[in-house]
């Protein structure tokens, strides 16, 4: 039998009920048996500082570490001013630090996100996909999930109950593990 494949996933959302933190629980609850979700709350990760990073601090260790060992990252984002939330650029900084040490280099990603408005969150997303340059992240194109109108679709605690988004996040899971095993025959 094939070993599991290792997702990081990702929300950049602090709150406990927002959609996104809501959208990956339910991705890593629905992984399926060819993967595992290991989530990972930003919420210690301290703003980006050059000052202090010769000494990386202790959650930005245990995040740069998790990011080498996974197969595959997750990355669930709100849009917040038509760009991605403060929390997740820091954190996508902070694994690319200090120079010449990108944990973030060769990694599959994929990208989902929620949010009330009617576009979803498809600014953040293609922000994402451009950082992925230079991050040298390699992201599945489609399909691309970007939940609108949220609220219609998950219930007060931020769990997802609209069915036709479930059935569209395990199809962007099962694209995450084809695309991340396709990437590891190279």
């Amino acid at each position: 039998m094939e070993k599991k494949i290792k997702i990081l996933g990702i929300a950049g959302s602090l709150r406990k009920s927002s959609f996104n933190r809501g959208l990956l629980r339910y991705a890593a609850e629905s992984a399926g048996p060819e993967a595992e979700i290991e989530i990972f709350d930003l919420a210690p990760i301290p703003l980006y500082n050059f000052d202090i990073e010769a000494d990386l601090p202790a959650p930005v260790k245990i995040l740069k570490e998790k990011i080498i060992k996974a197969n595959a990252i997750l990355l669930v984002t709100p849009e917040y001013n038509y760009s991605i939330s403060g929390v997740l650029k820091n954190a996508l900084d902070w694994g690319s630090r200090p120079g010449k040490d990108n944990s973030w280099d060769g990694k599959p990603v994929a990208i989902m996100g929620a949010s009330s408005g009617s576009h979803g969150t498809a600014r953040a997303q293609y922000q994402l996909r451009q950082m992925f340059v230079t991050l040298n992240m390699h992201s599945i194109n489609t399909p691309e999930l970007m939940v609108s109108s949220a609220k219609e679709k998950f219930d007060a605690n931020g769990n997802l109950t609209d069915e036709k988004t479930k059935e569209r996040v395990k199809v962007l899971l099962a694209a995450l593990i084809e695309w991340t095993k396709l990437l590891q025959r190279r």
